[in-house]
């Protein structure tokens, strides 16, 4: 029993290393997983796994979170609703939009405020709203969520991705989480927005939200999701990037140098359908198939 059970394993592992090489050559596969504690990329385009490195691991997902408050918003039907401040809803830590109590703000505006440039305060105000003014309700809603769509090692504690009390996710639970928002057209449209303009109903008071996700602005085939930070977090990201038929989607937590990583594995496994054309037909000129990879290098490093 023992037996099988370790070729099982073995098994899984091998398969695990072909498709990596499938995608990535090893040495870039054992690089990006060294600089994360967790990851998993998927090509949902052909449903399969391009690599992956501890990805039921228990890690603190931070405002990766926030894609679970804004999936409870889009579905709630009440993102016409005017939400007013309160003292409770503005009392978090940064990144903040910097609401004022008593402002008046359309719940749709607090979401993109949320996923754009994860804003905590406008994270808690749709936590609050949602919950009707107790935002350990719209937890419970969070957590039912999650089970609902098959996170099986996910506990939230607050809708902003604070590191209290048993807050916690794995990439696994957090890519199942990414794969059902992304069918919502709704959540696709907000998740690759660089910046959002607003402004209070009742004041007129006018907010910039600036995205964080630098992929947005330095990568055309980037399309979302959501990016993440805390002290015990370290850097998260959760990205998407779409090519013709190809459609990539990658976890990676406490990354060391996600911004790198991230666009190796696209500019990999994601090449550019011109760029593409001209290798082939260059086949075979080595020297110049090798200074385009050393171009590709110095492109990756641009956003780090």
């Amino acid at each position: 029993m023992t037996h099988k059970i370790l070729s099982l394993i073995c098994g899984a592992c091998i398969i695990t290393s072909s498709l990596s090489a499938a995608y990535l050559d090893k040495e870039t596969a054992d690089r990006i997983r060294r600089n994360t504690d967790s990851i998993i990329a998927k090509d949902l385009s052909t449903k399969q796994l391009i690599f992956a490195k501890d990805e039921q691991k228990i890690n603190q997902p931070a405002s990766l979170t926030k894609i679970m408050t804004a999936l409870l918003a889009l579905e709630s039907g009440r993102m016409n609703e005017v939400v007013t401040i309160t003292r409770e809803m503005i009392q978090v830590e940064p990144t903040k939009a910097n609401l004022r109590v008593g402002e008046k703000f359309y719940l749709r505006d607090l979401v993109k405020a949320a996923m754009v440039m994860s804003a905590n305060d406008a994270a808690m105000s749709i936590g609050v709203f949602l919950g009707d003014g107790d935002v350990d309700k719209f937890v419970v809603q969070m957590n039912k969520k999650a089970k609902a769509i098959g996170m099986k090692n996910t506990n939230f504690t607050n809708p902003c991705g604070f590191d209290i009390g048993r807050h916690y996710s794995t990439a696994l639970d957090l890519l199942t989480m990414s794969e059902y928002a992304i069918k919502n057209n709704n959540f696709n449209e907000m998740a690759k927005l660089k910046r959002h303009d607003f402004r209070a109903i009742n004041t007129k008071r006018s907010y910039a939200a600036y995205t964080h996700n630098k992929l947005l602005n330095n990568y055309k085939y980037a399309v979302g999701i959501k990016t993440g930070y805390t002290q015990k977090a370290g850097p998260c990201l959760i990205a998407r990037a779409k090519n013709g038929k190809k459609d990539i989607l990658v976890v990676m937590l406490n990354s060391e140098h996600r911004w790198n990583d991230i666009r190796t594995i696209f500019e990999d496994v994601l090449p550019d359908i011109t760029h593409s054309k001209v290798a082939s037909q260059k086949a075979t000129a080595p020297s110049k198939s090798k200074k385009k990879t050393t171009a590709s290098k110095k492109k990756a490093q641009k956003i780090a």
